[in-house]
C-alpha cells in the first residue's frame, strides 16, 4: 500500500500535531484502535533496542532508528508492515548513516535469535532463517527509504539534556541519570515526532526532578510557571506565581514562551500516560511512584491517548481489525512466532540506568 502523507497540518515535515495519531495509516485504512497501535508501536522500540544493544550499537543509533521507525508509521500502516521488521530494518539504515557499520548477515542472526529465542551459536551463518531475514530486512529498507524521503537527519533530546547538564553542574547526579532514562522511554511514546527535542528533554528532566525530590504541592506546574517578568513591565494576567525552593533550570536554560511552557506540559502528561499505563504488578516501587503523578493542571485537555496495556494486550477494550498478520511477519512459511509478553519499558528495580539488555522481546 503506498505511503500517506498527513503531514500538511504541521510546520515541519516530521513534527506533527497530536491529532495526527488519530489519523495514522493504522487508524484509516486499517481501523486498527489508537490504543492497540501505541501498544504496538512500544513493542516495536523495545524489540528495536534489543536488538541494538546485541549488535552493540551506540545510543545516537538506537535513538535514530526509533525515530526513524515512528516517522514511518505516520506514512504506512502496522498492518501492512510489521514492528519487528521495520524495526529491524531502522537499526540496520542506523547502523551506515550513524557510521557504525555492521554486515547485514549479522543484523540477520541477532533479528532471527531475538524472535526464535535461539542463542545466536544455534543459528548457523548459512541458514534458511537468516536468508529469510536478510531479504526482509533489505526489503522493509527500502520502503523505509521511500517514507523517511532519503531524510535521515535526526536530533534527539539526549543532546540537549548534555549541554543543560554542563550549564549546571552542581545538579544532582541522580536527576540527571533519572531525566536521561526518562529520555530513553520516550521514544516508546511518539513523542519524538510530536515535539522538538528541546521540549523533550525539558520534560524529562521536569519529571526527573519531581520524582527524585519527592511530592509537593503541585509540583510540575510550578516548575512550569512562566518566568518572572521584568520589573519595568506590567505583569501579565497568565502569570502564576512561582513557590519559592523550586528548581526551574531546564525552563529557564531553554528560556521558553508560553507556547513552549505548554508543550512541555502536553509533552510530560504523554510521558505520565505512557507509564501509568504499564502493568505495574512486580514493577519497583519508583516506577508505580512515577504512575501513579498527576499530569500539569497547564497540559491541554483532551481524551488519553494510552490505555492499561494489560487490557489492550488481552484485546479486551477493542477487537484488532485484521489479526491474521503473524507476530512476526518475514515470511509466510515455518519462521517462529512470539507469543504475547511482558510490558516494555519497566525500570530496574535497583534503579536508574541507560538502555540495557533485558529479556527476549517475547510481544
Amino acid at each position: 500500500m503506498g505511503a500517506i502523507n498527513i503531514a500538511t497540518a504541521s510546520t515541519s515535515q516530521w513534527l506533527f500535531p497530536v491529532s495526527a495519531l488519530h489519523h495514522t495509516p493504522s487508524r484509516m485504512t486499517s481501523d486498527i484502535p489508537l490504543e492497540r497501535e501505541l501498544y504496538d508501536r512500544s513493542r516495536g522500540v523495545e524489540f528495536l533496542y534489543r536488538l541494538g544493544v546485541s549488535l552493540g550499537l551506540p545510543s545516537s543509533a538506537m535513538f535514530t532508528a526509533a525515530t526513524w521507525f515512528h516517522r514511518f508509521y505516520m506514512r504506512y500502516s502496522m498492518e501492512d508492515y510489521h514492528r519487528q521488521d521495520v524495526a529491524a530494518a531502522c537499526i540496520f539504515l542506523a547502523t551506515k548513516t550513524e557510521e557504525c557499520g555492521r554486515k547485514l548477515r549479522d543484523v540477520a542472526k541477532v533479528f532471527c535469535s531475538k524472535v526464535s529465542k535461539k542463542d545466536l551459536s544455534q543459528i548457523p551463518d548459512d541458514s534458511k532463517e537468516v536468508e529469510e531475514c536478510q531479504t526482509s530486512i533489505l526489503l522493509t529498507e527500502e520502503v523505509l527509504l521511500e517514507g523517511l524521503c532519503f531524510d535521515f537527519v535526526v536530533d534527539n533530546p539526549h543532546a540537549e539534556l548534555v549541554d543543560l547538564y554542563e550549564a549546571h553542574p552542581n545538579n544532582n547526579p541522580l536527576i540527571e541519570q533519572c531525566a536521561w532514562s526518562i529520555a530513553n522511554d520516550s521514544y516508546r511514546t511518539p513523542l519524538c515526532i510530536l515535539y522538538p527535542p528541546k521540549v523533550i528533554a525539558a520534560a524529562c528532566y521536569v519529571l526527573a526532578e519531581h520524582a527524585i525530590e519527592g511530592p509537593r504541592d503541585s509540583p510540575l506546574d510550578a516548575r512550569l510557571a512562566s518566568p518572572a517578568p521584568s520589573a519595568s513591565l506590567p505583569t501579565p494576567p497568565s502569570h502564576r506565581a512561582q513557590p519559592a525552593g523550586f528548581s526551574r533550570h531546564a525552563v529557564e536554560f531553554f528560556g521558553f514562551n508560553e507556547m513552549g511552557l505548554a508543550n512541555v506540559a502536553d509533552a510530560l502528561s504523554i510521558l505520565l500516560e505512557y507509564y501509568g499505563a504499564q502493568d505495574l504488578q512486580g514493577s519497583s516501587e519508583f516506577l508505580a511512584g512515577l504512575a501513579s503523578i498527576p499530569p500539569p493542571q497547564s497540559s491541554s485537555h483532551r481524551a488519553k491517548l494510552y490505555k492499561p496495556f494489560a487490557q489492550v494486550a488481552a484485546g479486551t477494550l477493542h477487537p484488532v481489525a485484521n489479526n491474521s498478520t503473524p507476530e512476526h511477519a518475514i515470511s509466510q512459511s515455518g519462521t517462529p512466532t512470539q507469543p504475547g509478553g511482558s510490558t516494555p519499558g519497566k525500570f530496574a528495580s535497583g534503579g536508574w540506568k541507560p538502555v540495557t539488555e533485558g529479556a527476549p522481546e517475547g510481544q
